[in-house]
């Protein structure tokens, strides 16, 4: 490759947590001389996103906006394909830069494949090997690891993943997780809750357990499972509280008023912003999520994670302690809950582990390692 003087680099993301994950690259990017760096975000998630664009103050070069009420899958990849190609006939960027597992991640990808433009993959090499959990996750990642020309990793498993797949080990990095990046940058900063229903729980004398649930392949028996379970842990523990900020899906938000909605103790309030998220985490004891991204950011606060899940593309954290996998039974949920509730050691034996995401440097990496694939300086 010839040597350039300055590179374009187009980001491509769409939902909060790719934002939250891809904002300190962003930030990185603009802070280099001899990087053109250009935002495209297709507000997969509209709210939620623009939230995290103004804690960490992105301005978007180009906003496909495409969210509608109850989109397909397929509508959301048809949007992004058709709204990109203005966008990197426009850009002609040498590089685009892609996020872990969405819908607008693969669809990204293909748009760049298509231009043939380079593709450059931020999360990469997480795998379940079960192509339907998460669904449409699973697949999303593997599909864009095929078409990538950089792969960015967060562990030697992830590495591992990618070479077994037929990946040459020269096109794969291992960089850590730039969520800790966007995590330890926003715990930084101070912040007093200004929701009214944080405000009242008593962080002094209570222990709370932070909940996210929303995959869809939780939805319906498990969703019911899991939700149960909660309700038995409360009247298991009379110093427990449970906050829950509910996911916008409406099949969640039925479930969740309808098995918890009158719990004394458990708080089921609207989602929060990234910031106040931090800060609940940060003060929490326990967090229990389907969620795949807090399997990585708790840890760093020092929080167990029992996953609610069949499985998880994140087997590090098992492996190092910091995560349990507790599955989608009601009483297999509420026993590992008890279990670390009743027990101090078992406590701090996952509380003390070492997170195996990395050290708040992913983004750094990654800049250098696109300057010196590109040769520019």
């Amino acid at each position: 490759m010839s040597k350039l003087n300055k590179i374009k680099v187009l980001t491509i993301f769409g939902t909060r947590p790719e934002a939250i994950k891809m904002a300190p690259l962003v930030n990185k990017l603009n802070q280099e001389d001899c990087i053109e760096a250009y935002v495209c975000v297709t507000a997969q998630h509209r709210e939620m996103l623009d939230q995290v664009l103004e804690l960490f103050n992105i301005i978007p070069d180009f906003d496909l906006n495409i969210m509608k009420k109850n989109q397909t899958l397929t509508q959301i990849t048809s949007k992004v394909l058709e709204g990109l190609e203005d966008v990197i006939k426009k850009v002609q960027p040498q590089i685009i830069l892609v996020h872990g597992d969405t819908t607008t991640t693969f669809a990204g990808a293909l748009a760049a494949f298509y231009h043939q433009v380079k593709v450059g993959h931020v999360e990469a090499g997480l795998r379940t090997h079960n192509k339907y959990s998460p669904f449409p996750e699973e697949m999303n990642r593997t599909l864009t690891g095929h078409m990538a020309d950089f792969h960015f990793t967060p562990t030697l498993r992830n590495k591992e993943n990618l070479i077994n797949e037929g990946i040459h080990k020269d096109r794969i990095f291992l960089t850590g997780n730039t969520v800790i990046d966007a995590l330890i940058e926003t715990s930084k900063k101070e912040y007093d809750f200004r929701d009214s229903s944080l405000k009242e729980i008593d962080f002094e004398k209570h222990r709370i357990i932070t909940v996210t649930c929303h995959r869809r392949e939780n939805l319906g028996e498990y969703m019911h499972n899991i939700f149960y379970a909660l309700k038995d842990i409360v009247e298991m523990f009379s110093d427990i509280e449970i906050v829950f900020p509910v996911h916008l899906n409406p099949k969640v938000r039925s479930v969740a008023a309808e098995v918890l909605g009158d719990i004394e103790r458990i708080h089921l309030i609207e989602p929060l912003e990234y910031q106040p998220f931090v800060k609940l985490m940060a003060q929490s004891y326990l967090i229990i999520t389907d969620s795949g991204g807090l399997q990585e950011e708790a840890p760093a606060l020092g929080k167990p994670v029992l996953v609610v899940r069949k499985e998880t593309e994140r087997p590090e954290a098992i492996e190092a302690g910091t995560v349990k996998l507790v599955g989608v039974e009601r009483k297999d949920i509420a026993k590992m809950a008890g279990e670390l509730l009743n027990d101090s050691s078992a406590y701090k034996a996952m509380a003390q582990a070492v997170n195996p995401y990395g050290d708040g440097t992913a983004s750094d990496r990654i800049v250098r390692i696109i300057k010196e694939q590109f040769d520019i300086s």
